[in-house]
């Protein structure tokens, strides 16, 4: 994986549904590689969770001090990657998204396999406005 671009089948149809749910998430690949935590966080519902492997987070005040204190040290100079394998809708205002990706440490073209992780992200809209309300990651290994 070598892109922070977003790709979808349905999105080269110009399904704007699509669109605008990863449009945030190439928001939220943007404001990595740019180090903005606060852009980041700005992502993410007032309740929102995020679980990785050994974290859990809620609310947006949680993620930007991940951020904030990773891009001071082990993320500094990362890039998250990401490819959307698919986007459904739970209903008109929930979506699901999953992908493939990992993090991109400073000089690497490609994620090692050993680093790759299968993601998916649950956004809701509100206001007309698409934010991430859950955000759950695992290793991909053992696909």
């Amino acid at each position: 994986m070598t892109s922070t671009t977003m790709t979808t089948a349905s999105v080269a149809r110009g399904e704007s549904a699509d669109a605008a749910v990863i449009a945030v998430l190439e928001r939220l690949y943007q404001a990595w590689a740019a180090g903005d935590a606060d852009g980041i966080a700005s992502l993410y519902t007032d309740d929102a969770t995020v679980c990785l492997p050994g974290v859990f987070h809620e609310g947006p005040d949680q993620v930007r001090a991940f951020f904030t204190a990773g891009f001071a040290g082990r993320l500094k100079g990362t890039r998250g990657v990401d490819e959307v394998g698919s986007v459904r809708f739970a209903d008109p205002d929930v979506a699901i998204v999953v992908s493939q990706g990992g993090i991109l440490m400073p000089g690497e073209t490609s994620v090692p396999a050993e680093r790759l992780v299968r993601a998916t992200y649950v956004l809701t809209r509100g206001d007309g406005n698409w934010l991430i309300a859950s955000y759950h990651n695992c290793p991909l290994q053992g696909r």
